[in-house]
């Protein structure tokens, strides 16, 4: 899957938030909006909007593909239940953002990597598939080797979030467990999203 190499600090000064957790606060010097002196910021048609909050849901889980959005609200439009709570549920029992609310990864790029590169099990196996699906009872933990790397004892001591309540972590083991389906609630969000508004422009477009 592609990584995003873009500005993290620019995405951050567009929302005015410290969206990806980093430690240096991009919006310490630069509190702005991009652009010359800071952009204004302008009010949006209806569609704006709507496209305004899907693009904050895709940054916070680590600069989403359009493709992975879509086909996420899809397969929740299609199951029964509230279309709204199971797309955003996919989302956040992705291993690579499990790893981070897991405070394995100081930020959800950190998490991308140490996916990426091995570095996780899942019931003791290794799964180096970012979007893999975490369920309810799954034992995610690091791999033993890893386990002396300087930026994941880093992260697990000095990380600025805390674990959700339906994730268990425990520091010794260096393993977390998915205890439960997360409800939108619940989610650490970094910044408000108006979920219905993401999910009536994802239904007029797919």
């Amino acid at each position: 899957m592609a990584r995003y190499t873009g500005s993290k600090n620019r995405i951050a000064r567009r929302y005015g938030v410290n969206v990806f957790g980093r430690l240096r606060n991009p919006l310490l010097h630069k509190p702005n909006p991009p652009g010359m002196h800071g952009a204004r910021r302008r009010k949006k048609s209806d569609y704006g909007l709507q496209l305004e909050e899907k693009q904050k849901l895709k940054t916070i889980y680590g600069m989403l593909s359009e493709k992975q959005l879509v086909k996420y609200y899809q397969k929740a439009a299609n199951q029964e239940g509230v279309t709204a709570n199971l797309f955003v549920e996919q989302m956040e029992c992705r291993l690579d953002n499990i790893v981070y609310r897991l405070k394995f990864g100081r930020t959800i790029f950190a998490a991308h990597q140490l996916v990426a590169h091995g570095h996780i099990l899942v019931d003791g196996k290794k799964v180096d598939r970012r979007s893999f699906q975490v369920k309810p009872g799954m034992v995610i933990s690091v791999k033993e080797k890893s386990r002396t790397s300087k930026a994941i004892n880093e992260s697990l001591n000095v990380a600025a979030h805390d674990v959700p309540e339906y994730l268990s972590l425990d520091r010794d083991s260096f393993s977390g467990q998915l205890i439960a389906r997360p409800l939108p609630e619940q989610m650490p969000w970094p910044m408000v999203i108006n979920l219905p508004l993401v999910c009536e422009f994802l239904a007029h477009t797919t």
